[in-house]
């Protein structure tokens, strides 16, 4: 039996290993000139890596876990020892305070948060469009929701800077029903939001994009790479033992296989010219790109440590929203990680590079006066990188999740869909990604069992 696997991230790759072990040589065709998807790993000095893109888990991020071990790939604490800065007010001056909770009313955040587990523990997690008040949530955006339920005027500061953090969503974008469903999807606002204990816990040692590597390295057949795939065709809507009744063309060639798995984010996805059309399309008029942009800033080392502070900052105006320490664990280089989201990422993400840098830097003078300037800044800009149509996940706005949420997993014939948007656990996650390729592979071997015994 030939498959095709479209998209070379960690669910088709997944995916492609998982049919692999199953006695299937895949192909797996990749758009971009590398493996990994939305992981991608930026040498910030000789032999220290860091995350460009997705890049945390925690305890409950079970095949994930289960992957590193098998690869022999190794986890490091994510660190937070010390003080906190905030920049929440118009000045944009910075503030010092222990922990992560931001300087504001505390009652006023701890409300928010009921509010939002409230509307998320409601929600079935495998289906949230069958929610009594799915349709409902389905049509507000999540920004039309503060203003509704969110009268302190401290909560309405936190909760763009927060749906930034966990979603890279700007909240006039998503519809509720989906900020409730990524929330409880991922584990619930506390363990999303938790370093210690909860979904940030670790990071994978050298750079989560050694796992698609390794897992590429380890297939019968090379990846194709600079291979985008423009159509796929298939020749006979029944699904009898006939074998080669697909047809995948890209730019250089045409791939004739027996099923297609396409692995790759539904924007992405509705790029692509079916032949028999998708009844439905993968993206509706509202969904867009995570809106993600990564910043590094390189230090020769953790300087901040000397001064009793942890990294982590939260800012109310841009362009980095937020920042963390992702040093590597032997300190060969102090590595500030910006995050650029939400509303304000697509201003930032049409400045050239040295204009990003400059304002990078410029902010980071504002957060940590105590540094000298950064000797490196390396911008890593999901929104407008072509063959990943933004990062963390796509975010489904309002009308999405009622019309397309049911079909997320439903083969057009030969043709079946993985990647983290269509899980339902962890959605957005690594570890949604690796289920989806699991999940997909099953489904194949299973479907054309009686095409592999023929042959």
């Amino acid at each position: 039996m030939r498959v095709v696997v479209v998209g070379a991230g960690l669910a088709g790759l997944t995916a492609a290993t998982d049919l692999a072990a199953a006695g299937i040589t895949p192909i797996v065709l990749e758009a971009s000139d590398r493996v990994g998807g939305r992981t991608r790993g930026i040498e910030v000095a000789p032999g220290a890596w860091a995350d460009a893109g997705a890049a945390y888990l925690g305890d409950r991020h079970t095949e994930l876990r289960a992957l590193l071990d098998q690869l022999g790939l190794k986890t490091v604490p994510t660190t937070m020892l010390g003080a906190s800065r905030f920049a929440l007010d118009p000045s944009g001056h910075a503030r010092s305070r222990d922990g992560r909770f931001p300087p504001l009313n505390a009652v006023a955040i701890g409300d928010l948060f009921d509010k939002l587990d409230e509307l998320t523990s409601q929600l079935p997690k495998h289906a949230p469009w069958l929610h009594p008040r799915a349709a409902e949530w389905d049509t507000m955006t999540a920004q039309q929701w503060a203003r509704e339920n969110l009268p302190h005027p401290d909560a309405r500061t936190f909760f763009p800077l927060f749906l930034g953090e966990m979603m890279a969503a700007d909240p006039a974008a998503i519809s509720v029903l989906h900020m409730a469903f990524y929330l409880r999807s991922g584990g619930g606002t506390r363990y999303l939001n938790a370093f210690e204990g909860g979904a940030q816990n670790e990071r994978v040692d050298g750079g989560s994009h050694q796992i698609c590597e390794q897992l590429a390295a380890a297939l019968p057949e090379p990846v194709h790479l600079g291979d985008p795939v423009r159509s796929i065709h298939q020749t006979s809507t029944e699904l009898d033992g006939t074998a080669g009744q697909v047809h995948v063309h890209t730019e250089k060639a045409c791939y004739e296989c027996d099923a297609v798995v396409v692995a790759v984010p539904p924007l992405l996805a509705d790029q692509i010219d079916f032949s028999p059309a998708l009844p439905l399309s993968r993206a509706g008029t509202r969904t867009s790109p995570g809106c993600a942009v990564k910043v590094h800033l390189v230090y020769p080392k953790p300087l901040w440590r000397e001064h009793g502070l942890s990294g982590w900052s939260v800012s109310a105006r841009g362009p980095l929203t937020s920042t963390v320490d992702d040093s590597p664990p032997d300190e060969a280089a102090g590595v500030l990680t910006g995050f650029v989201t939400g509303a304000d990422v697509y201003e930032f993400a049409a400045l050239s590079l040295v204009e990003q840098q400059e304002q990078a830097r410029a902010q980071v003078r504002l957060l940590f006066p105590e540094l000298p300037d950064p000797i490196a800044v390396h911008v890593t800009d999901w929104v407008n990188a072509p063959y990943s149509r933004g990062c963390y996940a796509a975010l489904m706005g309002p009308g999405d999740w009622i019309s397309r949420g049911p079909h997320l997993t439903t083969a057009h014939l030969r043709v079946h869909w993985a990647g983290t948007e269509t899980s339902t656990e962890y959605f957005g996650l690594m570890e949604g990604a690796i289920r989806s390729g699991h999940r997909v592979a099953t489904e194949i071997l299973t479907r054309y069992e009686n095409l592999r015994r023929s042959r």
